[in-house]
């Protein structure tokens, strides 16, 4: 997963079936199933934005069986409780008759009489509706982790209508899906066969999942979508946009996309764990019942991803670049390189692996440092970067053991952690890699360690999580066992200077460039709770364009290029901030102690006093190789 860090911050900073009967057969506490689960999503019947929903499972010999919807889902690292979407839910007999059920929590639910049941049928509300307007209790699910029903679009992450029977984990699935035959339709799940009504107006496609998790891990896009197709090494990407005002498609994204997959794919070189690769884009429109989270949910052959659509061009392209690179370098891992928490996955009470450093963090790492590594960025800009997660990084807590935070993710003081593995997580991954490259003369780095490791294990064959570390240190060198256990384990911050040093760089006060909403990573606003209101900080005097526009800390903002600024609406209005470029025309209107200020000019570059690596004027030839091995390895 990788978030947009913009949203999650600012918002914890500012506030049917048929009716055969099929057999399935008790095998002491399991139960096997001889046929498929029949599965049914019936989108030309949708009622008040519900889409019907029908699971037939076969016939039980359990007299009481559970049904669930996830709690959590892989890859998000948090509670999502599908079942809180879940209206009029039904079990019925062969003879149409309702049995007696009874919801246990908020995403299960117990069949009694269950030897009568033919199927399960409820009605599906989507999450992207009420995300807006503080949900229906609780967390809500990461929008590209969500679901949208809307007539023109259909966001079917698929553990959002379909869920699981405790006795059936490992069962087959067969899905019917039935839509508007004008609706183009992309799935990473298998297509079986397709059949058309007879006035040709509505086709019913079919598709296989062997077990449950191929259920969750292949989400659907139908409605007025654009796609592309091209080709990366053996590996077919399928781009499936969704701009409902048209400002994008998806010919002008592909060539970025094909640039950055390929440059991708030559870098990691021989990993084809995958013959097809989907990346779904909903881009939002910033209306109420659009999706406020943005950022990309990974699966192991596609990525969901969510931006505003209102994005500069350039400003689209970088991100999706970002963020897309992020998520594909996920067949590495956990996709090749997983544990046991992640290969035997439970929805309803997960256990979480300690090594998010690697399954988040060494993803990220990768998705900055091949960039570099191909040429499609300048070192200066890998530096800024790298130098970008250690600010973002300190100011997280840099004590905390980072197996620990994994480990215990869902809870807190952890939880609020979490956004620290695409920081640290990243400098770990850097750190392995610098010290290998040293350890090796140049010939080795963290990106061969992870080969070694997916030959070893790969896609079937999880590792023991508590044994982990000593298989890496026994893989590589006794100096890498002592840094996991120093400064990932342990509670030691690392010593990013010394690493640099090895590598002939050397860490030097300058001037950097930032954003409009943050100097180096840090919010440069300050919510007043009681009032509703934001006004800026101290810290808006090192932000060089606002400070060159006049703006004193203290000045509170009503609005911006129209828009009301309050609690509520601050994380749309700041996610469009976030993405302004220079040459934007903007219009920010201020309460100065009860006199309006009006700030109405064109965008220019804003900087700020930072940090920046650099070469050692002195960096000897050794440092210089080492360096031109650890980039360009």
């Amino acid at each position: 997963m990788k978030k947009i860090v913009l949203t999650t911050v600012a918002i914890s900073m500012l506030l049917v079936g048929c009716n055969t009967a099929k057999t399935a057969k008790a095998t002491g506490n399991d139960l096997a199933v001889t046929n498929p689960i029949e599965t049914a999503l019936d989108l030309t019947k949708v009622e008040n934005d519900k889409v019907p929903v029908s699971i037939n499972p076969g016939r039980f010999t359990a007299e009481t069986v559970t049904y669930r919807l996830p709690r959590v889902v892989q890859g998000t690292y948090s509670v999502s409780d599908f079942g809180k979407y879940i209206d009029d839910f039904k079990a019925l007999d062969y003879n149409g008759n309702v049995l007696p059920s009874n919801k246990l929590d908020t995403n299960t639910w117990t069949i009694t009489n269950a030897s009568q049941l033919d199927k399960i049928e409820y009605y599906v509300n989507d999450t992207f509706d009420v995300e807006s307007v503080g949900g229906i209790g609780g967390e809500q699910p990461f929008s590209p982790a969500g679901t949208n029903i809307e007539e023109t679009n259909y966001v079917l992450n698929l553990h959002g209508f379909i869920g699981y029977f405790d006795a059936l984990k490992n069962a087959q699935y067969n899905l019917e899906v039935t839509a508007p035959s004008s609706f183009l339709r992309t799935s990473a799940l298998q297509e079986t066969g397709s059949k058309v009504s007879e006035d040709g107006n509505i086709t019913t496609s079919t598709y296989f999942a062997p077990r449950y998790f191929d259920i969750t891990d292949n989400p659907m896009f139908y409605g007025e979508l654009d796609v592309e197709e091209f080709q990366v090494g053996d590996i077919k990407i399928v781009l499936s946009v969704y701009s409902p005002n048209k400002k994008y498609s998806a010919s002008q994204l592909k060539e970025v996309m094909q640039k950055m997959m390929q440059a991708q794919k030559a870098y990691l070189g021989a990993v084809n764990s995958t013959p097809r690769y989907d990346i779904y884009l909903y881009l939002s429109d910033g209306a109420e019942t659009s999706p406020k989270g943005f950022g990309a949910l990974e699966h192991h052959t596609s990525t969901v991803v969510v931006m505003p659509e209102s994005m500069p061009e350039a400003a689209l392209y970088e991100s999706m670049i970002d963020v897309v690179s992020h998520e594909f370098f996920h067949i590495v891992t956990p996709l090749s390189v997983h544990s046991e928490d992640v290969h035997y996955f439970d929805y309803n009470s997960p256990s979480f692996s300690k090594h998010l450093w690697m399954y988040e963090g060494v993803t990220e790492y990768f998705a900055t440092l091949f960039q570099v590594d191909q040429g499609l960025g300048s070192e200066e800009e890998f530096y800024d970067k790298i130098m970008g997660k250690i600010q973002t990084a300190s100011a997280m807590d840099d004590t905390m053991s980072f197996t620990a935070m994994s480990e215990n993710v869902l809870d807190e003081p952890y939880a609020a952690q979490y956004l620290n593995v695409y920081q640290k997580g990243a400098l770990i991954g850097m750190s392995i890699d610098i010290i290998m490259r040293e350890e090796s003369n140049g010939n080795r780095g963290i990106l061969s360690l992870m080969k070694e490791l997916s030959l070893k294990y790969g896609k079937n064959k999880p590792f023991e999580d508590d044994n982990l570390f000593a298989e890496i240190t026994a893989m590589t060198y006794p100096s890498i066992g002592d840094f996991l256990t120093t400064h990932v384990s342990g509670t030691t911050p690392i010593d990013y200077p010394a690493l640099f040093a090895k590598v002939g760089l050397e860490v030097a006060e300058s001037k950097v460039k930032t954003n409009y909403i943050q100097n180096n990573g840090a919010f440069i606003f300050k919510p007043d709770m009681a009032k509703g209101t934001i006004a800026f900080s101290e810290a808006v005097k090192n932000n060089s364009f606002w400070a060159e526009n006049g703006v004193l800390p203290g000045d509170v903002i009503k609005t911006i290029d129209g828009e009301e600024l309050t609690l509520a609406t601050a994380q749309n209005i700041f996610s469009k901030a976030f993405v302004w470029q220079p040459g934007t025309a903007i219009d920010v209107k201020l309460d100065r102690n009860g006199t309006e200020v009006v700030v109405k000019t064109t965008l220019t570059q804003s900087y700020t006093l930072g940090q920046s690596l650099k070469e050692m004027p002195k960096a000897t030839q050794a440092q210089k190789d080492l360096r031109q091995a650890w980039l360009k390895g």
